[in-house]
């Protein structure tokens, strides 16, 4: 808010996938004379204007940029009195926000600019200048007749405040679109720039994308023979999609929400099964744990118990060889106990909805002759010592169940599951 005027201002910002799509698209910037910073900005500035015309001569021809302000101290903070908001923001974008390797276009219109320049200096105070002694020193790449770059800057004139900078557009547009005198090169960037959206059906696809969903279609993308762009509405930017941005979605079908998945997002995504792969385990160094002179085959006993889940429900909800990852830096019973634990049995309780009898027979405790090794206990319910009078046309199980901690610590319960 200016506290002079009362006028709020709304900053607006690039989200995740617009900022991501922009640096994909960044043109890159080569020449032996010319060092463009890797995140340079783009800065507006005011040299002169129609009070003091000569002084853009000068900046031109000595190679700076220059603003006044000369009643002010040399050193600006957010406490420095005697200036207002917008003078105080000029002032700070100038001595802090500017960095080297950022490009600075002169003004000329409301719509044009006729010099661009990149920043070589940091700023400096110039007493030998009675009117502008803020200065930096920049290599001017154009000075000459006025080019337009309002449609870079999705339509937006070009504002008279001093110093600010020009979010809307991207240096390697603006040197594609000036001609320099340095001989800067400006190449597509071709980096294949991966964007990954986990869980992607748990969200809402048509609020998440919206009506940009059209503009991640290979033939949609930016470049292609039917290209399009999206006008954001806020900030009036044209948006596109460039070709070297991919996206992979990843779900767990085991959830079921896939069926209830956004049919635009079917029709815009290729499919690729990742079943759990044991194999990887053995690639990683992760199948094997060893205690005295009992060694398991955790990739083995990994697709027995994948092998009983897929008979017993289905291939959907076979266990992942992701949870066993971290026996490669860790190959101790007592990892493995954690991962069963926390990871294995949950998933079987809420796949078999707490059916002990299925979990016992997916873990191999009901063929488990040695107590100990069990994970899970079954104990045979004698319902006639529990409930009093007549209960046979009550439906009761035959067995309880209880999780055995001590199996969990003993390498023996884990080789057993594979007979």
């Amino acid at each position: 808010m200016d506290s002079d005027s009362f006028d709020v201002e709304y900053t607006i910002k690039d989200g995740v996938f617009k900022d991501f799509c922009d640096r994909a698209s960044k043109k890159k910037t080569s020449s032996s004379g010319v060092n463009v910073g890797e995140n340079a900005r783009v800065w507006n500035v005011i040299l002169g204007g129609s009070d003091d015309p000569d002084l853009k001569k000068r900046c031109f021809n000595e190679g700076t940029i220059r603003i006044g302000w000369h009643k002010s101290p040399e050193v600006i903070t957010d406490e420095t009195e005697g200036l207002n908001d917008k003078e105080r923001r000029i002032l700070l974008n100038f001595q802090d926000e500017m960095e080297i390797g950022d490009v600075v276009v002169a003004r000329a219109t409301s719509d044009a600019v006729d010099g661009v320049a990149i920043i070589t200096g940091e700023v400096e105070f110039d007493t030998s200048d009675e009117y502008y002694p803020r200065k930096r020193q920049v290599q001017w790449l154009y000075k000459g007749a006025n080019i337009s770059i309002i449609d870079l800057n999705g339509g937006t004139r070009l504002d008279r405040k001093s110093v600010y900078p020009l979010n809307r557009i991207s240096v390697g547009d603006l040197l594609s679109r000036v001609p320099t005198e340095s001989g800067v090169e400006v190449e597509d960037e071709t980096r294949p720039f991966v964007f990954i959206i986990d869980e992607i059906n748990r969200g809402n696809i048509s609020k998440i994308f919206g009506e940009l969903i059209t503009l991640i279609e290979p033939t949609k993308r930016k470049g292609a023979k039917e290209a399009m762009e999206a006008t954001l509405p806020y900030s009036n930017v044209p948006f596109g999609v460039p070709n070297n941005v991919y996206l992979i979605g990843t779900m767990n079908t085991a959830d079921r929400s896939i069926a209830i998945m956004d049919t635009a997002l079917r029709r815009r995504f290729q499919f690729e099964e990742m079943m759990p792969n044991p194999q990887v385990l053995r690639d990683l160094g992760a199948d094997k744990v060893v205690e005295g002179d009992v060694e398991l085959d955790v990739a083995k006993m990994l697709e027995v118990i994948n092998k009983r889940i897929e008979y017993l429900f289905d291939r959907e909800h076979t266990i992942g060889h992701a949870l066993f990852t971290g026996l490669k830096d860790d190959a101790t019973v007592s990892k493995l106990a954690s991962i069963f634990k926390k990871s294995v049995i949950p998933l079987l309780q809420e796949y078999f909805y707490e059916d002990y009898s299925k979990i016992r027979m997916v873990l191999g405790d009901n063929g488990k002759e040695n107590t100990e090794h069990m994970f899970i206990l079954a104990t045979e319910i004698k319902s006639n010592q529990i409930f009093r009078g007549d209960i046979s046309d009550v439906d009761i199980p035959d067995y309880s169940y209880v999780i055995q901690d001590e199996a969990f610590d003993n390498i023996m319960s884990y080789k057993e599951i594979m007979g």
